[in-house]
């Protein structure tokens, strides 16, 4: 019984140490939030492009803006 408590308190110990080790888990926030900005870059990128009705209406309401300021051509 005593080697099993000392095997239990060994292997606690060090499964402790791994929980507590939190080297690396910056890199991985950085690395995640990085990979969710290239995510919506694409959707926005996708849903805006010309092949859709929503980038259609955006683009005609954009070009409808700079004829306004440029005094209409």
């Amino acid at each position: 019984m005593k080697k099993l408590t000392e095997l239990y308190t060994k292997c606690s110990i060090k499964l402790d140490g791994m929980i507590r080790n939190e080297r690396g888990s910056q890199t991985l926030e950085w690395i995640g939030i990085a990979a969710v900005i290239v995510i919506l870059v694409g959707v926005i990128s996708q849903a805006f492009s010309n092949d859709t009705e929503i980038g259609k209406a955006v683009v005609k309401k954009i070009k409808g803006m700079i004829d306004q300021i440029g005094g209409g051509s």
